[in-house]
């Protein structure tokens, strides 16, 4: 049943269309909660209260898997699979939230973006899921989970030299105007769709394949979006028997 949340008082919403329907024959157990939030207010610092809270989660993350290898973490595993499943076996190329979770049980901090990406950073970690977030204002709905095609574009936010776009058969999530929002499922975002403090409208995917509970981790980021950036917020879910949703 699609889920809709709202944390204030809202005037009628845009509508968003975001598909699966490419991927869920190849990846049945694809689970993808979507969240549209509008009217947002973000802190170009994190604000300490927020600061305290990503430490928290950190430390928790830490005493969680202290000792595990990252292969046995259920939800890293899951996101090696996925990468396989359509021909990805560098271990240079490895899932968002793989990467979080090695660098904060190396000792290091999650990094400081702006307080947008810091709390959606922290659900991802919480929640051991891959997270990704872009500007409304700077794609084309409806927006889709598919395979690359032709003429696909993308630009990557790490400055890497690497082609001029997605190689076939390979994962993406990209808008109506072939703009590839995110590498190999949830590699590498693009450049162009950024949330910066400027941002007003976002659109979050939280991903699940196998693993993981996308509705807890909505709620977890929906109710942090209003803590520390205000705005309105409204959620969805797609998965096999409901590949299509517009919120």
């Amino acid at each position: 049943m699609t889920t809709v949340r709202a944390f204030q008082t809202a005037r009628v919403p845009m509508p968003i269309t975001l598909s699966i329907e490419a991927i869920v024959d190849a990846f049945p157990a694809c689970r993808i909660a979507v969240v549209v939030t509008e009217d947002l207010a973000i802190a170009p610092e994190r604000p300490e209260e927020l600061d305290a809270l990503v430490r928290g989660r950190e430390q928790a993350a830490r005493e969680r898997w202290a000792g595990s290898e990252l292969a046995a973490i259920p939800g890293i595993a899951a996101w090696r699979a996925a990468y396989k499943g359509f021909g990805i076996k560098q271990t240079r190329y490895r899932s968002s939230v793989e990467r979080l979770v090695k660098n904060v049980l190396a000792g290091r901090e999650l990094a400081r973006v702006n307080a947008f990406v810091d709390l959606y950073n922290a659900v991802s970690l919480a929640q051991v899921l891959p997270l990704g977030a872009d500007d409304l204002d700077r794609v084309t709905p409806p927006l889709a989970f598919r395979f690359a095609r032709a003429g696909d574009s993308f630009v990557d936010m790490a400055g890497a030299a690497e082609g001029s776009g997605p190689e076939a058969g390979e994962v993406v999530y990209a808008d109506a105007a072939g703009k590839v929002l995110c590498r190999r499922w949830n590699w590498r975002q693009d450049a162009r769709s950024l949330i910066a403090p400027a941002t007003r409208r976002a659109v979050v995917t939280l991903q699940a394949n196998g693993w993981g509970d996308v509705e807890a981790a909505a709620v977890d980021l929906m109710g942090l979006i209003g803590r520390f950036c205000g705005g309105r917020s409204r959620s969805a879910v797609l998965e096999a028997r409901r590949p299509r949703v517009e919120l």
